[in-house]
């Protein structure tokens, strides 16, 4: 059975790492147990494909320490193979 942070990655990759109902599903999972950080860490990747950058970075420093790889699609690679 796939966890949950696991399917919002699937979900967020389905939909092209862009903004829609995927991204929409995936984000309301990370809103499930905030502050929980395998959720965290995949909410600060939906709120870098939104463009809030701010809001992005709030959920990294929930996650310190962790280093964001330099292109989203890159991102998505390092969260999915962090996320267990």
């Amino acid at each position: 059975m796939m966890r949950e942070p696991q399917e919002a990655l699937r979900l967020l990759k389905q939909g092209g790492l862009r903004l829609g109902p995927d991204w929409q599903a995936a984000h309301e999972i990370c809103q499930r147990r905030e502050g929980t950080r395998d959720y965290d860490l995949v909410h600060a990747l939906c709120h870098w494909i939104e463009g809030d950058i701010a809001n992005r970075d709030y959920w990294y420093r929930r996650v310190t320490p962790w280093v964001r790889a330099a292109t989203l699609e890159d991102e998505w690679q390092a969260v999915t193979l962090s996320v267990k």
